[in-house]
């Protein structure tokens, strides 16, 4: 049966991107995107300042062919060769899940990205944080974080199989902040004040479901009425949220996504990061990727 996931979309697609000299294998491919990609709170992990600049600009690009784009003015080598860090895209998560996913589906493996929390990079708390989900011969998925292959992050696991309960995809933390398993306080954007909570998780759990059915949004992206507070969440809110979280199997998810509630528009708002994310800007997402 054809698989969805083998398919790019305006987000994920390389354009004419020569994929022919590109590994197949899953690892060489996660290295690889670790190789042209610097996360841009990395300056002191690496000892690499970042311009403030790219910092702001190079992460609000939302299609692969805009990192791409960005990639060749900054360095003309190939891209399985190794980029000097001020030659590479200054990103967050988000674009090294997605660009790995570009080119696992270039190269003919299903892939997805998904949207949760990461309990690996500050103890005793969940970060917000992206990985790649990419599915096996056997038809089982694995969860993929190219970020963390850096040496300096010292994951105690293969960071091409992170275990489900070390990222914990956005409906799961919902749950189990629901059911009292876990505090949504220590859920959020690590050292931002008011960047966490119930409303939080719910943000990601509409970015995941639109990401599972291959809208792959920008991290501060929202639709429908904004909400930054848990005293904002309607009767209403809670069950729609419950309802999305309880959702197992790839039709749950489609069926959810066709509510006009969930369903992503042509016109989303974002907001801007330049600002500490308190400005808000419409953007139309019927514009064709540059």
């Amino acid at each position: 049966m054809d698989d969805i996931y083998l398919k790019q979309t305006p987000y994920s697609d390389p354009g004419d991107l020569d994929v022919s000299g590109l590994p197949r294998d899953p690892g060489q491919l996660a290295h690889l995107v670790r190789n042209l990609i610097i996360h841009r709170g990395e300056s002191r992990r690496l000892g690499h300042p970042i311009p403030e600049e790219r910092q702001h600009d190079d992460p609000d690009s939302r299609y692969v062919t805009e990192l791409l784009r960005i990639l060749r003015e900054r360095g003309d080598g190939p891209l399985t060769e190794e980029r000097a860090y001020d030659e590479r895209f200054a990103g967050t998560c988000r674009d090294f899940s997605l660009l790995l996913c570009a080119l696992l589906r270039a190269t003919g493996t299903p892939a997805r990205i998904r949207c949760g929390f990461a309990d690996y990079f500050t103890e005793g708390y969940h970060d917000d944080h992206w990985v790649t989900e990419y599915r096996l011969p056997d038809g089982s998925r694995r969860l993929a974080d190219a970020q963390v292959l850096h040496p300096s992050y010292e994951i105690p696991f293969d960071p091409l199989d992170v275990p489900r309960g070390r990222f914990l995809v956005a409906g799961d933390a919902w749950r189990a902040c629901r059911t009292g398993k876990a505090d949504a306080k220590t859920f959020g954007v690590w050292g931002y004040d008011g960047l966490d909570g119930l409303w939080y998780i719910g943000s990601n759990v509409l970015l995941d479901l639109a990401a599972v059915n291959r809208v792959e949004l920008l991290p501060w992206d929202f639709w429908g009425r904004e909400i930054r507070a848990d005293a904002q969440l309607t009767d209403e809110d809670l069950a729609l949220l419950d309802e999305i979280a309880a959702a197992r199997t790839d039709d749950d998810f489609r069926r959810l996504y066709a509510d006009p509630r969930l369903t992503v528009p042509e016109e989303i708002q974002s907001y801007v990061s330049r600002t500490g994310y308190l400005g808000v800007r419409t953007v139309s997402l019927s514009a064709p990727p540059a």
